[in-house]
């Protein structure tokens, strides 16, 4: 017999929001298990609603949410388990990053508060700054002092609306690292961001959203191999590039040969399809291959096909 899969800790179904006649999220269904998942897309499609019902703020006005297995609407309880980050800015600048972060490990009702905020602070690098008004810090430090308040808790479900915010390099660089080692360590982990080198470099998966549906979920590079509307563009550098652009134009799935510039430039309306035959091809013209690389399989791509208008 076999055993059913364990619920994801993220669960919507049809889930709708609207605000009188404005519909803000519009039946989207997905789930989401431990990592990191990006949230994408352009102002106003929906990504703060869905992370406030995630986070129990919003009601749905239709479908099924569950978050570790429970509406989290009115329910304080899910508090336990949810770190929440706001994209809005909601420190109190004359508390202090220890005071205000200490005043959440509070709220969550922990034995010891004061060392798990000590732990907080350290986590994201803010111990130097503890004892500082909020109102002196960087937006970047004060986007750090909303995190280590969201994790202060320990909660498995992380919801990040815009974390990177102000954020220097150095301070973006440390905080991809938390979160990859907060997600190695079994967490289920959304944010949102408009830089979308950030989602590259840190999600596992992604979900586009656009006019409040869910244009694409997962991994983005299997998202563009599906796109098979649009072609896919290749770089080829070899010992013969002519001679290889003889022979490749001679199969159905290339449909486009680009010699300029003295790089060898193949455009495909099928990826696996090219990618397999190109080492055939080199193998038996006695062609050696140097380098084989897709122009347009980036998130970028896939976020403006998307969303295209």
């Amino acid at each position: 017999m076999t055993t059913a899969a364990p619920p994801k800790p993220i669960s919507l179904e049809h889930v709708s929001r609207w605000y009188g006649n404005v519909v803000a999220v519009n039946d989207i269904s997905l789930s989401l298990g431990a990592g990191v998942t990006g949230l994408l897309g352009p102002n106003g499609a929906g990504k703060s609603t869905l992370l406030h019902m995630m986070a129990g703020l919003l009601r749905p006005s239709a479908g099924r949410l569950l978050v570790l297995g429970a509406p989290p609407w009115q329910a304080p309880a899910i508090y336990r388990h949810v770190g929440l980050v706001p994209e809005r800015e909601a420190v109190h600048g004359f508390l202090t990053g220890r005071e205000f972060i200490e005043m959440n490990a509070r709220l969550q009702d922990l034995t010891d508060a004061p060392a798990a905020t000590a732990r907080a602070l350290a986590t994201v690098d803010l111990l130097d700054a503890a004892d500082r008004p909020v109102g002196t810090y960087s937006k970047g430090m004060r986007q750090r002092a909303k995190v280590a308040a969201a994790l202060v808790h320990d909660p498995p479900v992380l919801l990040l609306d815009e974390p990177f915010n102000g954020m220097d390099p150095r301070q973006r660089l440390h905080m991809i690292s938390l979160l990859r080692r907060m997600a190695a360590e079994g967490r289920t982990i959304l944010f949102s961001s408009h830089i979308l080198e950030e989602v590259e470099r840190l999600a596992d998966a992604i979900l586009v959203v656009y006019a409040g549906r869910l244009a694409a979920s997962g991994n983005f590079r299997e998202i563009r191999r599906l796109m098979t509307d649009r072609p896919h563009t290749f770089l080829v550098r070899s010992s013969d590039d002519r001679a290889l652009a003889a022979r490749l134009v001679e199969h159905a799935a290339v449909f486009g040969i680009d010699l300029g510039g003295g790089r060898l430039s193949v455009s495909s309306s099928d990826f696996g399809a090219f990618t397999r035959i190109l080492p055939v091809v080199a193998r038996d013209a006695s062609i050696s291959l140097y380098e084989m690389l897709p122009t347009d399989d980036s998130l970028e791509s896939v976020f403006a096909y998307l969303v295209r208008r």
